[in-house]
């Protein structure tokens, strides 16, 4: 049976699957979900064939939150030889596709890790056996489809295809961040993720650049001001615990002993507001709304703090609460949200007005 395979953080496989299932049913792809448990694999096994095509052209990866990486299946779990394992899987295949690129893929677990060596090994056999064949094209193309294996052992793996243009360009929908030392805390990559996703590297001389106004509300002891601070943003962090001397002494941070809940701007000159505090994602997604209606901010990066329990529902309902206020203010606006890889207990959201802000001082 056909199933589309996603990738998301362990632990999370029940909010991934109610959420594929939630969108594909929008678009009439019907069918059900298995979850491999605490491996971050969801399948959706398609009643009908043919809807997979559909759903992954027409439903946008990005629009998932808590799905990294999807893949439409082409074979069932294939049980693999132990010797001739590359032949096994070029058979498998057939001739009737042609890939720009080839994604050897485990769980990410320990036990999935252990297996990546495999994985490695097997991949450059792979690689030409399925150049040879004309399975796989000698130069790549963003826009073609990438073959996927997803190996749950070393004798049984799922074979499939994303789209270029709708997929994540990272193996397995992760980005591999090296933590600076200058940093001080390891929140900052959170933010430094959040960036490489939500913003088109073509746009970062505009809207990551020198020069620009921002907030960090909740900013001690500096991990997300770092950020600001490495791409030259002049930065008014807001917090009443101490931040990093080290930040200080760049002499583009001002800090500001204050709650970030009471905290306004004394000039509307801010571009970036960011927000990673530890409070109720409702609260915090009322102040972001408020930033933004009051033109306080241009662009909004902040955290939604997730429950034990409902953690789908909860993010579901904060969206909701965003647009509906943005509707009611009749704004056009930009509005993401994705459990990114550095996330653990929330999700990251970000938000732009692209209209002007209604309720902006004169």
């Amino acid at each position: 049976m056909t199933c589309i395979v996603l990738y998301c953080r362990p632990g999370f496989e029940k909010e991934c699957g109610a959420e594929i299932q939630e969108k594909a049913a929008w678009n009439e792809a019907f069918g059900y979900i298995e979850i491999l448990k605490k491996q971050g694999i969801v399948l959706y096994h398609l009643y009908n064939a043919e809807d997979g095509e559909k759903l992954i052209e027409k439903l946008p990866l990005k629009r998932l939150i808590f799905a990294r990486q999807w893949f439409l299946s082409l074979t069932d779990r294939i049980e693999l030889p132990s010797t001739n394992r590359v032949e096994a899987i070029v058979e498998a295949l057939g001739t009737e596709w042609q890939y720009v690129d080839l994604r050897m893929e485990t769980a990410d677990t320990n036990d999935g890790k252990a297996l990546s060596k495999f994985c490695r090994k097997l991949a450059v056999p792979l690689r030409q056996a399925l150049r040879k064949n004309k399975i796989m094209t000698e130069q790549g193309d963003n826009d073609g489809a990438n073959l996927h294996a997803l190996f749950l052992s070393g004798q049984e793996v799922i074979l499939g295809y994303s789209l270029g243009h709708n997929s994540s360009p990272h193996h397995m929908g992760i980005p591999r961040l090296k933590f600076p030392n200058q940093a001080p805390s390891r929140s900052t990559l959170k933010l430094d993720e959040a960036f490489l996703y939500f913003i088109p590297k073509k746009q970062w001389e505009s809207r990551l650049c020198s020069g620009l106004k921002a907030v960090d509300l909740g900013a001690a002891p500096g991990g997300w001001t770092y950020q600001l601070v490495r791409r030259g943003m002049m930065v008014s962090a807001v917090d009443n615990g101490p931040m990093a001397e080290s930040l200080m002494d760049t002499g583009q941070v001002k800090h500001y002993m204050a709650d970030g809940f009471k905290f306004v701007p004394s000039k509307l000159n801010v571009y970036w507001l960011v927000c990673d505090m530890i409070e109720s994602p409702k609260r915090v997604a009322k102040l972001m709304v408020k930033w933004l209606l009051h033109g306080y901010c241009k662009e909004a990066m902040f955290n939604l703090k997730l429950p034990p329990k409902g953690r789908y529902q909860e993010v579901v309902q904060d969206m909701q609460l965003i647009k509906d206020a943005f509707s009611d203010a009749g704004v056009q606006y930009e509005l993401y949200a994705k459990h990114l890889y550095y996330d653990r207990e929330e999700v990251t959201v970000h938000a732009r007005l692209l209209s002007p802000a209604p309720l902006a001082k004169t």
